[in-house]
């Protein structure tokens, strides 16, 4: 520091107070500015509205207590004698892309997404339609102390995402269930030919009630709609938009301005003083 240089005297809170009331006029003027900004901004905003669909993992279904029993000799055999719907399983296929992938697909979702997110100066892709559905629009969340799973749709449109959310969590019931019939099918089929092709008294018996289990699993999954998650709640169109929130926009515009406007009457005031640049 130069000899010459003398530093700059430090403000008190009622010396910033004064000092920012003798400026009022700037203040009001800069917060005002600001704070249309920020009303014009909420009103223009396109609102965003969340349906959610609150369910519950079906669980295990056509499990008998000798089913562990028949594990091994099932593997043995090629045969899946797991549970049906609920899960790990249904969750994964319920979160990923290839289920979203399918759902925009057989919807024909990709035009209208690709016209409210897609970017203007780069040609529309299909990959971009999924990226925005998965990332923007469909959130699944798990709450594993209450055992239930949330599906959320955010869409401009209330009555659009209500309708969405529920399509895709019957969809989803639908997939699993048409799964499971088509693999117990092709178990049961497998099963009574190794029935006709052993002479064996005991591998009949255990054959025999493997595909027992393996028919109840069809059945069960024939007569069930709500095969691998049970709707506890269904999605409604939302009268409450999610975003954007017009008064919190408001404040923070307010506020911001209210710092810049201090900002710059400490500027004026010589309060805050710019390094000058070293050559």
């Amino acid at each position: 520091m130069n000899s010459t240089d003398t530093p700059t005297p430090a403000l008190s809170i009622v010396d910033l107070v004064i000092l920012l009331w003798r400026e009022k006029v700037t203040v009001i003027v800069i917060v005002a500015i600001t704070s249309l900004i920020g009303v014009a901004y909420a009103l223009l905003a396109t609102p965003v509205y969340r349906a959610e669909v609150v369910m519950t993992p079906a669980g295990q279904r056509g499990q008998s207590g000798s089913l562990g029993q028949l594990g091994n000799l099932a593997a043995l055999a090629g045969v899946n004698i797991g549970s049906g719907g609920g899960g790990a399983a249904s969750l994964a296929v319920l979160k990923s892309r290839e289920f979203a992938e399918e759902f925009i697909r057989e919807l024909k979702l990709e035009a209208v997404l690709d016209e409210e997110f897609a970017d203007p100066s780069k040609n529309g892709d299909a990959r971009d339609a999924l990226m925005t559905f998965v990332s923007d629009v469909r959130i699944v969340t798990e709450d594993k102390k209450g055992g239930t799973v949330t599906l959320s749709i955010f869409w401009k449109d209330p009555v659009v995402a209500a309708n969405w959310a529920n399509s895709y969590v019957e969809r989803l019931n639908a997939r699993l269930r048409d799964r499971a019939l088509i693999e117990a099918e092709r178990n049961v089929k497998f099963l009574q030919q190794e029935i006709a092709n052993t002479n064996v008294v005991s591998m009949q018996q255990s054959i025999g009630r493997i595909l027992e289990t393996e028919m109840q699993k069809y059945m069960l999954a024939k007569g069930e709609v709500e095969y691998a998650y049970r709707i506890v709640d269904r999605a409604a169109p939302p009268k409450l938009r999610e975003s954007p929130r017009r008064t919190l926009i408001v404040l923070i515009a307010a506020l911001l301005g209210g710092g810049l406007a201090t900002l710059l009457v400490l500027f004026r005031s010589g309060a805050i003083v710019l390094p000058k640049p070293t050559v």
